[in-house]
C-alpha cells in the first residue's frame, strides 16, 4: 500500500458505512463530552462501529467544541473510522479563529442514508465511568454500590487535556486538597493549553490542591513513564483506553472518566461524582 501511494499519489480506501448518532435534549452543566462518548460506547460496544463512521446529528448546540473533540477522539474506541459533527456556528467560530487557509464546510447530504440510528437523550445523562478492562464496561457513577478506593488520578491527555477540561478540573479542586492516599497528575494537552492554564490560575489551583502538573505528554496513558501503576493499584483517568496493563502492572486497574468526575474522585479518594 505504501509503495503504491508513493508511486501514484493515490491510496485505496473502503468507504465506511455511517451510523447516525442522533442527540436530543440538553446536557446538564457537569456532564461533558466524555460522558456522552462513554455512554455511547457502553451502548454499542467497542466493536459496535467497526469500519464505520459515527455521524452526530440533532441537538448538538449544548456541546462545546471541547466536548465534540473529545467525542470524536474516542470514536475509534467503538471501532469507528471517525466521528464527525455538522458544521454549525460553534464549529465556524472555532475554525475561523485558527485556520489560515480557505476551507469548505462539509455537511451531510439531504438524502443521506445511514446503516442504523442510535439515539441519546443528553438531558438524561449522568456522570459515567468505564470499568476495567474495556471502555464499553460503563456504569453511571450514581449506580456504583460499593466504594471503589483509588490511589491515582490522571487528568489530561489528547482526550481531555484541552483548556476547558483543565478549567473544569481546576474549578472542582480550587481551595481543596486531594485525598492523602491519592496521587493526582495533571497533563495539559498542548503547550498553549499549559500556558493559558498558568495565566488563568488553573495551574496554581492544581498545585495548591497537591497535584503534580506535567508538560504535555502521553506519559502514563500508554505506560510510558510518570504515574505507572503497580500491582493492585487503581487509577481514575481521563485518557481513552483502559486495557489490562496499559498504564502499568497487569494487575492494576484503570477507570475512565471525565475531568469533573476525576477531580471529584481525587478529593474523595474513591470514584465520586461530587465532593462531600
Amino acid at each position: 500500500d505504501l509503495a503504491v501511494a508513493m508511486a501514484t499519489g493515490e491510496a485505496w480506501f473502503k468507504v465506511p458505512e455511517t451510523i447516525e448518532v442522533r442527540l436530543k435534549g440538553e446536557k446538564a452543566p457537569h456532564i461533558t463530552g466524555k460522558d456522552v462518548i462513554l455512554h455511547l460506547i457502553g451502548e454499542i460496544g467497542v466493536d459496535g462501529a467497526l469500519y464505520q463512521a459515527l455521524e452526530f446529528t440533532g441537538d448538538v448546540k449544548s456541546l462545546t467544541m471541547t466536548d465534540r473533540l473529545t467525542i470524536s477522539n474516542m470514536a475509534i474506541e467503538a471501532g469507528a473510522k471517525n466521528g464527525v459533527f455538522p458544521f454549525d456556528e460553534i464549529t465556524k467560530e472555532y475554525v475561523e479563529g485558527r485556520v489560515q487557509v480557505p476551507y469548505e464546510p462539509v455537511n451531510p447530504d439531504a438524502d443521506a442514508k445511514y446503516i442504523r440510528t442510535v439515539e441519546i437523550d443528553l438531558s438524561k445523562l449522568r456522570p459515567v465511568v468505564a470499568f476495567p478492562h474495556l471502555p464499553e464496561n460503563t456504569k453511571a457513577v450514581a449506580d456504583i454500590k460499593d466504594d471503589i478506593k483509588i490511589q491515582q488520578v490522571v487528568i489530561g491527555s489528547c482526550t481531555n487535556g484541552r483548556l476547558e477540561d483543565l478549567q473544569i478540573a481546576a474549578e472542582v479542586l480550587k481551595g481543596k486538597k486531594i485525598h492523602d492516599n491519592v496521587r493526582c497528575i495533571v497533563i495539559p494537552g498542548s503547550q498553549w493549553a499549559y500556558k493559558e492554564a498558568m495565566r488563568l490560575g488553573y495551574v496554581d489551583a492544581f498545585i495548591d490542591a497537591g497535584c503534580v502538573v506535567s508538560c504535555p505528554t502521553c506519559g502514563p496513558c500508554l505506560g510510558g513513564y510518570m504515574g505507572i501503576l503497580s500491582a493492585g493499584e487503581r487509577c481514575v483517568s481521563t485518557t481513552n483506553r483502559n486495557f489490562r496493563g496499559r498504564m502499568g502492572h497487569v494487575d492494576s486497574e484503570v477507570y475512565l472518566a471525565s475531568p469533573y468526575t476525576a477531580a471529584c474522585s481525587a478529593i474523595m479518594g474513591k470514584i465520586a461524582e461530587e465532593v462531600r
